[in-house]
């Protein structure tokens, strides 16, 4: 479900779960889905498959591993995957935070219309302390793929 936001209040379009980001690439054929995760995470956790969403798919890390330090050049590697400031961008991280303080950041910067999936693609962690059972792109079972 999308949360209806106030783009001067929040800094962003809103937030989004993963069905709601997956109906909005189906009928925004503009729209792109840009994770902002780090290469480790893209490699070893999985990532959303370009492929199955025409390619859709944009990979900037808005932190950088290791360290989890701020990415200085965010803006700049963003434009350079192709992204155009008028295209609907749909933000993804692990949990939620990291794409949205992204979806912030474009947003200040022009771009967009940008939401968050607030979920992430791992969702919350449940009882055991596990992701991935509960919500996100990997739980709501979206195309996604590993290695």
């Amino acid at each position: 479900m999308a949360e209806e936001a106030d783009p001067d209040k929040l800094g962003y379009a809103g937030d989004l779960d993963s069905r709601a980001a997956r109906d909005l690439l189906a009928r925004e054929p503009e729209a792109l889905l840009l994770d902002v995760r780090s290469e480790p995470e893209w490699e070893f956790v999985g990532r959303p498959d370009p492929e199955a969403l025409d390619q859709r798919v944009r990979f900037v890390s808005w932190k950088t591993w290791p360290g989890m330090i701020p990415n200085e050049r965010f803006l700049e590697e963003v434009a350079a995957a192709g992204v155009e400031r008028h295209r609907p961008l749909l933000l993804l991280c692990r949990s939620g935070q990291r794409s949205r303080d992204a979806a912030i950041a474009l947003t200040r910067a022009g771009f967009g219309p940008c939401w968050n999936l607030a979920e992430g693609f791992e969702g919350p962690k449940d009882e055991a302390g596990h992701r991935n059972s509960r919500a996100g792109w990997r739980a709501a079972g979206l195309p996604w793929v590993q290695g």
